[in-house]
């Protein structure tokens, strides 16, 4: 795939394209388990649980969004499908309460956070993508705090 961006080697974009692609996924697929989440939470506080993840499936469907354009940008082929999604983040629960939920995800985020900060260092070569990677890892570890603080007693 030849890059598109001038200044940009082929080797770099290929190596940056990969690692945006895994956080597309990771993304896409954070995005649908929260939104699961939001569905099937209940219990004392399921109100502000139920309106705390909107605003969080959003933000993340615009990182996957901005992940997805930066393929592009970058001469890729973004692949947004489910069946792209090769390490699907776990997650086991269905209809629970919100405690249950929200230590569930609070673990999923250590995973998310844990990838993005690898891609952050991964990307130096690319200090537009890893950009993008810091932004949303901030947000990421902002929500946490949310789901964290919801948590403690």
């Amino acid at each position: 795939m030849p890059s598109a961006i001038a200044g940009v080697t082929d080797a770099t974009a290929d190596k940056v394209v990969a690692i945006l692609q895994q956080r597309l996924s990771a993304y896409n697929d954070l995005s649908l388990l929260l939104k699961h989440v939001h569905w099937n939470v209940v219990g004392p506080n399921f109100i502000a649980v139920h309106e705390m993840l909107d605003p969080q499936i959003d933000l993340v469907r615009g990182y996957a969004d901005e992940a997805a354009e930066r393929i592009a940008t970058l001469g890729g082929t973004p692949v947004g499908l489910a069946s792209a999604i090769t390490s699907p983040l776990p997650y086991t629960l269905n209809h629970g309460n919100v405690q249950d939920h929200l230590a569930a995800v609070n673990k999923v985020y250590d995973i998310v956070i844990a990838a993005n900060r690898e891609a952050i260092d991964a990307t130096e070569i690319d200090p537009v993508t890893q950009d993008l990677f810091i932004g949303a890892t901030a947000e990421l570890e902002k929500f946490q705090w949310f789901v964290r603080a919801h948590l403690q007693s």
